[in-house]
């Protein structure tokens, strides 16, 4: 089974990624390092719960389908989004005003 899934810190902040393996058990990612770091102190390290939520599953796709969908739910939820979640890719660009 290959799925997208959607991890919440305990900041509210966000991390959309794919597994094409089905490891949905023991696997939550790869969030940059250092941006955890930024936002959390040792000490808050030492007790820390995050979520866990499948946004997306299929048997069939490939996986190319499953990360272009990655990135459509990537942006869909802001994770791209510095002040919303921890994804650095795609880049994130604020919406111009169209007048």
């Amino acid at each position: 089974m290959k799925l997208i899934y959607k991890i919440t810190y305990p900041n509210g902040k966000i991390y959309v990624s794919s597994d094409v393996t089905d490891s949905r058990l023991t696997y939550f990612g790869s969030p940059s390092k250092d941006l955890l770091r930024r936002d959390f102190d040792p000490e808050e390290l030492l007790d820390f719960t995050i979520r866990k939520q499948i946004l997306w599953q299929s048997e069939t796709a490939t996986n190319g389908e499953v990360r272009r969908r990655e990135n459509v739910l990537i942006v869909e939820h802001g994770a791209n989004n510095p002040k919303y979640g921890y994804n650095q890719l795609p880049r994130y660009r604020e919406a111009v005003d169209q007048e």
